[in-house]
């Protein structure tokens, strides 16, 4: 099958976290072990389905998006630790439930949990990460830093419903498809971001400037992933390449194809999409009616705008490493097609 977009060759050298990791490996290295330690539990099925997930090899971006908006604003104390490890068990919980709502079989190279326990055991124990995730909020002691990442928790969650609500529909609009994207992904980038400055007691503009960098930032993140899962590799996309198209998910790139298309094409699209015929041969011609009608460029196109909108919610504030390291991670997310 041929592949569309040049993964492997093309990364820009600049386009790195490592400024990320490094400012923040000190404090990562102890949510590494508050993680092992909240994931304990007596119920020997609960820290085997949770660290098979957690010890496979994610970067953990979250997580240290709330640690170095911490570090920003001069935060010395504890609490980032405990929010950025409520954070990653937020995310690791949404993806034992989103792995069983797709019923996918692959998640970052490995059996997904519920294809090794089953489907109820990867929700309950889901169900476990969160509740520790928000007795660690609450640990915190700081209630402007829990209502906003358990908003975010429910706001994921009506993410999720929106999409099931809307699988395999073709007629699904660009607003609609952000409006999913931006509750399933973009709204836990935006908390991470944020708790930071506010368990720091940054002014308002400076939250309001971190939220806004984590929301735009989760948007340019997902449609990357959309694009990828059309040329990239599953190194890149943690999953199967072709994985949204198997599972007949509507993505960007399917919208922007299937409305640019002739009738024929949208024909095809409607048996590939609603009537599952998404083998093989079917993924290959998926792939050249997106490049014949620029769907993938386009997608890509937008994430960048999104990437550009975080870095102007950055622009104003105070030079620092943090600041710096944040504006990396933009190029990051987005050179991962180039």
């Amino acid at each position: 099958m041929g592949v569309v977009l040049n993964i492997e060759n093309g990364k820009r050298e600049a386009a790195s976290i490592k400024d990320l990791i490094d400012l923040t490996s000190a404090d990562m290295g102890r949510v590494n072990k508050l993680i092992l330690s909240k994931a304990g539990s007596d119920v020997e099925m609960i820290p085997e389905i949770a660290n098979h997930l957690i010890s496979s090899g994610g970067k953990r971006l979250r997580p240290m998006l709330t640690l170095a908006s911490a570090q920003m604003f001069g935060y010395s104390g504890e609490g980032h630790v405990k929010l950025a490890t409520s954070v990653e068990f937020m995310h690791t919980a949404t993806l034992l439930h989103d792995d069983v709502v797709d019923e996918s079989g692959m998640r970052r190279g490995k059996k997904t949990a519920r294809m090794i326990w089953g489907n109820q055991a990867s929700v309950l124990v889901g169900d476990f990460l969160l509740g520790q995730a928000f007795r660690m909020m609450v640990d915190v002691g700081s209630l402007e830093a829990l209502d906003i990442l358990s908003s975010a928790a429910s706001i994921i969650a009506e993410g999720e419903v929106m999409q099931l609500a809307a699988a395999k529909n073709l007629e699904t609009t660009e607003d609609e498809h952000f409006a999913v994207i931006k509750a399933k992904t973009a709204a836990l980038f935006s908390a991470a971001a944020e708790v930071g400055p506010v368990i720091a007691q940054a002014t308002r503009n400076d939250r309001a400037a971190l939220r806004s960098y984590g929301m735009n930032l989760g948007l340019a993140f997902q449609l990357i992933d959309d694009a990828l899962d059309y040329g990239g590799t599953s190194k890149d996309l943690g999953k199967n390449v072709g994985d949204d198209f198997r599972e007949g998910k509507v993505t960007l790139p399917v919208i922007l194809a299937y409305r640019r298309g002739t009738k024929a094409e949208r024909t095809f699209w409607k048996r590939a999409i609603e009537d599952n015929f998404t083998d093989d041969a079917g993924l290959e011609k998926a792939i050249g009616l997106m490049t014949r009608h620029g769907a993938i460029a386009d997608t890509i196109g937008r994430a960048g705008h999104f990437g550009e909108i975080a870095r102007d919610a950055l622009a104003p504030l105070e030079a620092t490493p943090q600041k710096s390291a944040l504006i990396d991670v933009i190029d990051f997310c987005i050179s991962r097609v180039n």
